[in-house]
């Protein structure tokens, strides 16, 4: 079935498009969250809670690309559960690691009421990553979206450890040239 059927089945409250959702996505999501949480009882959780949240959400909401709102979906869940175990204590997770590395090309500090120079940001990031070759961009989505470990990218490309780091460390160093140039750094 695909997505447009999908969400059709949504906006219907047919309980089917749970079901379908789960057959085409479920194993997406579950990765998505496993990276983060790195916990298959807990990952299960999330995406569970993901279905809940497009159930709650759709209608009124109409994703474009349905597979990518559920990832946004999975790891905006994850990293609260893991904010929320994290806070009770510390743990050798990588989203504290993928956050500080990027805090170094990334402007902190952003309350909710700055959207729209949040939404500059994420339309500068869109572009920048666009400018990347398609190896470049898929390895700083998988660290930086997904956040697949070191070793897994390593693994994943055939390159080192230490060649992955410093292709992610000359990455970010452009991203942060990049938005520096747009004014957004």
């Amino acid at each position: 079935m695909d997505d447009e059927d999908i969400l059709t089945l949504y906006r219907q409250r047919q309980n089917a498009a749970l079901e379908e959702t789960a057959m085409k996505y479920g194993r997406l999501c579950f990765s998505v969250a496993d990276h983060i949480l790195q916990n298959p009882e807990d990952s299960e959780e999330c995406v569970n809670d993901t279905w809940l949240h497009a159930w709650n959400a759709i209608p009124p909401e109409k994703p474009r690309v349905f597979s990518a709102w559920l990832s946004r979906v999975t790891r905006n869940l994850a990293i609260s559960r893991l904010r929320e175990a994290s806070a009770v204590k510390r743990g050798g997770k990588e989203i504290p690691l993928v956050l500080e590395e990027l805090s170094e090309c990334i402007p902190g500090g952003m309350e909710p009421q700055h959207l729209l120079e949040q939404r500059e940001l994420a339309e500068a990031v869109n572009r920048f990553l666009k400018g990347l070759n398609l190896e470049e961009r898929n390895v700083f989505v998988a660290r930086y979206f997904y956040a697949a470990s070191h070793a897994e990218l390593s693994s994943r490309t055939g390159w080192s450890v230490g060649k992955t780091k410093t292709r992610l460390r000359r990455t970010r160093l452009k991203l942060l040239s990049f938005l520096k140039e747009e004014g957004l750094c």
